[in-house]
């Protein structure tokens, strides 16, 4: 995370939680604080935020909240291209570790 992206974006919590969603597409407060190894509640502190100024929407899947951009506000779509030049210019080791997670359940049957 560079200290540029977050004063720009406010807070390491919204950078961290911006970047994430832009990696995979869609999260939940829980996925996303384990990921970075940070509390839960700062994270969903900025979900709840950027869901409230328009950025982002929400949505119930079970008894999860899972939040994804606002693609009807045009500004998430600049913001988007602006975190996606962020997400190529990180070391390739942050990258490894944050944004490359296994999103596919196993295979059934498989071995161990």
């Amino acid at each position: 995370m560079t200290p540029v992206l977050e004063s720009i974006l406010g807070s390491r919590s919204a950078a961290q939680a911006l970047l994430f969603l832009e990696a995979y597409g869609s999260g939940h407060a829980l996925w996303i604080a384990k990921t970075y190894e940070v509390p839960v509640s700062s994270i969903q502190r900025q979900l709840r935020r950027l869901e409230a100024n328009g950025v982002l929407l929400s949505r119930t899947v079970g008894r999860t909240r899972v939040f994804e951009f606002n693609m009807r506000n045009p500004t998430v779509r600049n913001l988007r291209d602006f975190l996606a030049a962020e997400l190529e210019l990180l070391p390739e080791a942050q990258t490894k570790a944050y944004f490359r997670q296994r999103q596919r359940p196993r295979r059934t049957g498989k071995r161990m």
